[in-house]
């Protein structure tokens, strides 16, 4: 959403506190994403959104209030995306364990359409030693540390390299598609080019080849194909 929209958006919703503090916690995110944390002020914020500073500051009393709150708002909308509206203990982890590809689709999609948000949470939980504390990587956490313990996984698996590696890939990867993609439709290709090969990877690394024919079939499907084309 360009800033613009923001701005109209806000407009509309003077009104609605809850419509306001999310027109207020997207243009910070941009911001945060563009100039870090020391280039971030409640004022700034309300002006670019189009909100009464008055209003902004009663939303977020403080600079350090605002930042915390932008970042835990994108780890809700990552988490939202990625595994739902259910919480932790609603969620049948065999059942995850069981779906790398929907779990990686959905990551590098918020990835490409989100890039400004996804790399600026991502600085921030890989530089806090209070990672655990945010919405997204303790669920996306506590989800590889249930598949590393599962029955479709590889023996010997470092769960946290193996969760950093993995958001690292999908985070940065837009910076790298997005200087080579301009249309929507080629960096939706670029999306799937990404979760196709970290599926091959997973295929040929972290997951045990039995536990997923489908994903073995799509491979020799590619190589029939490949075959063929040339």
């Amino acid at each position: 959403m360009s800033d613009a929209v923001a701005t109209r958006k806000a407009r509309k919703s003077k009104r609605d506190p809850q419509l306001t503090r999310e027109a207020i916690l997207e243009v910070a995110g941009k911001l945060l994403a563009k100039d870090g944390p020391e280039g971030l002020s409640v004022s700034q914020v309300a002006q670019l959104a189009g909100v009464n500073r008055g209003t902004a500051y009663h939303h977020f009393p403080t600079r350090e209030t605002l930042i915390d709150e932008t970042k835990a708002w994108v780890s809700r909308k990552l988490m939202r995306e990625v595994f739902g509206d259910v919480d932790e203990n609603g969620v049948d982890a065999e059942v995850q364990t069981r779906r790398p590809r929907e779990v990686i689709e959905k990551l590098a999609n918020f990835a490409m359409e989100n890039p400004e948000f996804g790399r600026v949470w991502l600085y921030e939980v890989l530089s806090s030693n209070q990672a655990a504390s945010d919405p997204f990587w303790a669920r996306y956490r506590q989800s590889i540390d249930d598949f590393v313990e599962s029955d479709y996984a590889q023996p010997d698996i470092d769960a946290e390299v193996h969760a950093v590696i993995l958001l690292v890939g999908v985070f940065l990867w837009p910076v790298w598609a997005n200087a080579h993609s301009s249309s929507a439709n080629s960096k939706k290709k670029m999306a799937q080019r990404f979760t196709d090969e970290m599926l091959r990877l997973s295929l040929h690394g972290t997951l045990l080849k039995e536990k997923f024919p489908e994903l073995l079939a799509e491979e020799k499907g590619k190589k029939k194909s490949g075959r063929k084309s040339k």
